[in-house]
């Protein structure tokens, strides 16, 4: 069952609640603040949906895989050791080469060298066999 996606009319609505960081068609990120009242709300016994109701979101909009999922996933976060924080930070995408240092930079260049180098020679090999091959598919021939 796939996740529901939101309409436009759904972001805009979603996005003027205080607990929402950002909303895109797929995805919501939600407050450190609606994590950590969740669980808190959670650990006094109230149950999911309501929380969820009492914090401002329309279960209908969000869906019920993805409201099952809020309570599964803020419980599986409240017991990191990093806590409930962000984890993507950071750690996402490809990594930034203008904050390299001049000694990082040259260390990544040299890699790329050795890399290409490595490359160059599996490619000349590949070659080599290529001729070889197509050598003896033409002695082959001309033996027949």
């Amino acid at each position: 069952m796939a996740i529901k996606t939101f309409s436009e009319e759904e972001i805009i609505e979603l996005r003027k609640n205080p607990y929402v960081r950002s909303v895109s068609k797929t995805t919501i990120t939600y407050a450190l603040e609606f994590k950590e009242y969740f669980i808190a709300e959670y650990e006094k016994g109230k149950a999911p949906s309501q929380i969820i109701k009492e914090s401002g979101f329309d279960r209908t909009v969000l869906g019920k895989e993805r409201c099952d999922n809020i309570s599964r996933n803020f419980r599986r976060m409240s017991k990191r050791e990093t806590g409930m924080e962000d984890m993507r930070k950071g750690g996402s995408g490809r990594p930034k080469t203008k904050d390299l240092t001049p000694e990082e930079e040259i260390r990544r260049l040299k890699e790329k060298i050795k890399y290409l180098e490595q490359e160059n020679e599996f490619l000349k090999k590949i070659r080599f066999i290529d001729r070889k091959a197509q050598q003896e598919q033409g002695r082959k021939k001309s033996t027949k």
